[in-house]
């Protein structure tokens, strides 16, 4: 892979900060430097790809060990041929709605901003009430806090809206210009789906054998997989929307050279730097599924909880790293401390470390899978109406309510791929924006136009150089 000059030289824009010292590499504290094709953090992809041997190993010894070939004990088999018509029709309408979803929010960026502000706080609300409704106090009490604290969190940002529109809009645009990103997002879900009945086979037989002692490694083999799973996209996402900030004539297709390029560092020379971070963050995880186990003893409530605290901020900060950190991966191709180090340094230097916590686009992207997940329950639902009889093959009557929920789940899992697809382009466009604005502004000047206004009036300090 050989960039375009500019699209790796380092360059320091005028009025920039001093840089800061201290970072990996040879990194300038302004810009990032594409880095030569090497295999890094080398030693994580080995052992990756060792965990899969074994659990290819335990796979193969215990599949067919079951001996009921889809059959209950009582003899009974299920007909899933209804369940597929409806996934199937749900699926299409899901991508469908999904993929038109992206000019709906890129038309009315400012209002689902604002919608999505409401959205959250009317649903901590909805949780304060059917929990108190419930009998369940606590559950009750915490969701009328989260909606106060919503309210207030709302007052404070309102005057942010056009920034977060702003950046939402340009991930959008950059997204919409690479709808192979989507692709690729997609294709990788349904590895994450053959993974998940790959473990439950691997793993349930295993323990069943030598019991639940080795449970943690099983769990951080699970969660592994998928932390590489969702971070490979991001780091396919984050080089390919980066040649789309530098070199749009690379990536404006479906299938342009910048995703595939992309796609072939991830899954090569970054593919250890991608194994790296997921290990930390699946082995918190791990450790959060067994305290959660845990829970049925009533003598140590009090600790698990306090454990179950620690544990979930020491995620948070690590997924909190990972997102931008794994932009630089996908960028230049640094190791995953080296990216690290480098994209909190460029942050610090730009006095932005207050600017990067913002998540209100996230909200929009939550809102928009939830909308269209309950569609396409709708869907689902319709489908059961018209054949009363799809879901007596699995033994449920309620057609109508396994259409609904089936429908909605499937359309939920759908739109949150291709959001998250949306969501490691928003990163990766305050990343690039922080790097060089005057390279955004030569390539998509109307862009580049409505992010430096937006930018500067949610913050004057902070990019009053921009």
């Amino acid at each position: 892979y050989s960039p375009p000059p500019q699209y790796g030289s380092p360059s320091i824009p005028t009025g920039a900060a001093e840089p800061l010292t201290g970072s990996g590499g040879d990194f300038n504290g302004v810009k990032g430097e594409v880095q030569g094709k090497k295999f890094n953090d080398l030693p994580f992809a080995i052992a990756f790809l060792a965990q899969l041997v074994v659990m290819l190993v335990f796979l193969v010894t215990y599949t067919g060990s079951g001996g009921n070939n889809g059959q209950q004990a009582d003899g009974t088999s299920y007909d899933y041929t209804g369940v597929a018509f409806a996934v199937c029709v749900c699926g299409v309408f899901a991508l469908g709605m999904s993929t038109l979803a992206l000019g709906f929010m890129m038309k009315f960026s400012h209002q689902l901003v604002k919608a999505a502000l409401f959205f959250s706080i009317g649903l901590s609300l909805a949780v304060g009430i059917m929990g108190l409704l419930s009998g369940q106090v606590l559950m009750g009490v915490m969701g009328l806090v989260s909606f106060a604290l919503g309210c207030c969190y709302a007052y404070f940002v309102w005057g942010r809206i056009p920034f977060a529109a702003a950046n939402l809009n340009t991930a959008l645009s950059a997204v919409k210009a690479n709808m192979g990103l989507a692709g690729v997002a997609y294709f990788f879900l349904f590895v994450a789906l053959g993974w998940s009945v790959w473990w439950s086979v691997a793993a349930g037989g295993a323990m069943n054998d030598m019991g639940s002692g080795i449970l943690f490694l099983f769990l951080v083999s699970y969660y592994w997989t998928h932390q590489v799973i969702q971070n490979t996209v991001h780091v396919t996402t984050a080089g390919t929307i980066g040649t789309w900030w530098f070199v749009p004539d690379e990536a404006s297709s479906c299938c342009s050279s910048a995703l595939k390029d992309s796609f072939v560092r991830a899954t090569t020379f970054s593919f250890g730097s991608i194994c790296f971070g997921s290990l930390l963050v699946a082995i918190v995880q791990a450790l959060r599924t067994l305290q959660h186990i845990l829970r049925d003893n009533d003598d140590f409530n009090f600790l698990v909880c306090i454990i179950d605290c620690i544990l979930g901020c020491i995620e948070a900060i690590i997924e909190y790293l990972n997102k931008f950190a794994y932009v630089y991966v996908g960028l230049y191709g640094y190791s995953y401390l080296e990216a690290g180090k480098n994209v909190i340094t460029l942050f610090q230097n730009k006095g932005w470390t207050t600017i990067i916590t913002d998540d209100l686009a996230e909200n929009v992207l939550f809102m928009m899978s939830v909308g269209i997940g309950l569609v396409t329950g709708l869907v689902g639902l319709i489908i059961s109406s018209i054949d009363k009889d799809i879901f007596a093959g699995i033994g449920y009557d309620d057609a109508g309510g396994v259409g609904f929920v089936l429908g909605f789940l499937v359309g939920y899992v759908l739109a949150s791929i291709l959001m998250s697809v949306v969501g490691s382009a928003v990163n990766t466009c305050i990343v690039c924006f922080a790097e060089a604005p005057a390279e955004f502004e030569a390539n998509h000047p109307q862009l580049s136009s409505e992010m430096r206004a937006a930018w500067r009036s949610a913050w004057p300090v902070e990019c009053a150089n921009y």
